[in-house]
């Protein structure tokens, strides 16, 4: 097998999704044997937790115009010393600086990863400074091809989970004191106005009105709108079957306490949580935007709704609680589904990303790209 020298970027100082993406994808490839290293602020916290994981940490600041020159001149003599022979950045700046280094150091091949679902400006990012795109879905593929990008350099790779080591059992319902028959809805997501919480609130509210052992479980934080939302339960008198657990490092035996998964969310690129709930064997409900639809059977393994029709959420809601044989048959085809398909698995992530890389080193026409 070739062993690749990859450098991996990001200007990010948070650790979101687009860092759990690619902290997964640089473990993978360090298991199947690369050298893979990264490039991240100082003060970032995928730097942080990467280098706790053993990994090599170049750290650089990013901001101003004088950061840029000298972090160019830097990262060209690195990749030069190094002689990396894959460079994948991850967002916009971190790829006009760090991909624009590679590029003037002759790496052979530079990457750009697109994470997220919203509309792309310029193609500078995409088509001028790297070689290549990884898409987290065939969406977020598509509009890049759809905006002028070439299909053969746009390659699909969906995030992972970790499969293998997936808990079995909860604690949930004895931290929430619930009861047997008590039905959970759970909702994974950082608070945010996008991922549509209220929404949901609201689709919920007349189900937990109407059923006395019906709770909602929201996991994931975020000001101001977490104190927001509790506010709002709080005066409709909810907080009882509303509940708010902040952000989780357990969230896999947390969907394996739950009955239901739902989120509401306005936009997508992927939604690796829709994949992390079927893993617990739940049926899934979610937005029909983005690559949400990418993420599960539609009415096989769950169900999707307009955007913000809350009518709409409230009625498939329903229909799971209604009917609790069609809650497990959807939940076994959705566990089935993740794991018999291989698409969401960390090693399929890493080898799909590999054998992109392997894919596009292979050709002969990069310089004249």
């Amino acid at each position: 097998m070739t062993r690749l020298r990859i450098a991996f970027s990001e200007a990010a100082t948070s650790f979101g999704g687009q860092e759990q993406y690619i902290f997964k994808v640089m473990c993978g490839l360090r298991e199947r044997g690369h050298d893979v290293q990264a490039i991240c602020q100082p003060h970032a916290k995928l730097a942080q937790r990467l280098q706790d994981d053993g990994f090599v940490v170049h750290t650089l600041l990013t901001d101003g115009f004088v950061n840029y020159v000298k972090g160019v001149v830097r990262l060209r003599r690195l990749f030069i010393e190094q002689g990396f022979d894959v460079v994948n950045t991850n967002s916009r700046r971190d790829t006009m600086l760090v991909g624009v280094a590679a590029r003037l150091a002759g790496v052979p091949l530079v990457v750009r990863s697109r994470h997220l679902a919203k509309r792309v400006g310029s193609l500078l990012s995409y088509t001028v400074v790297p070689h290549a795109v990884i898409a987290c879905s065939q969406y977020v593929r598509n509009h890049l091809i759809e905006r002028g990008a070439a299909p053969d350099k746009v390659k699909v790779v969906y995030p992972g989970i970790d499969l293998n080591n997936w808990p079995t059992g909860s604690t949930l319902r004895s931290e929430l004191k619930l009861a047997e028959n008590d039905v959970v809805i759970v909702s994974v997501a950082v608070m945010r106005e996008q991922k549509g919480h209220r929404v949901l609130l609201e689709a919920v509210e007349p189900l937990i009105r109407a059923r006395p052992n019906v709770h909602l479980v929201l996991v994931g934080s975020g000001s101001p709108l977490m104190e927001t939302l509790q506010d709002i339960v709080q005066e409709k008198g909810l907080a009882r079957r509303v509940h708010f657990l902040g952000t989780r490092q357990d969230v896999p035996q947390i969907l394996n306490g739950s009955d239901i998964f739902a989120l509401a969310t306005e936009t997508e690129a992927i939604g690796a949580v829709f994949a992390e709930a079927q893993a617990s064997g739940l049926p899934v409900i979610g937005t029909r935007v983005g690559g949400v639809p990418e993420m599960m059977l539609e009415n096989e393994t769950g169900i999707l709704f307009a955007l913000r029709d809350v009518a709409a959420l409230t009625s498939a809601l329903q229909k799971l609680l209604d009917n609790p044989v069609l809650r497990r048959q959807m939940g076994v085809a959705g566990r089935r589904f993740v794991y018999e398909a291989h698409r969401y698995d960390l090693s399929t992530m890493a080898s799909s990303t590999e054998q992109a890389y392997l894919n596009w080193l292979g050709r002969r026409n990069w310089s004249s790209s």
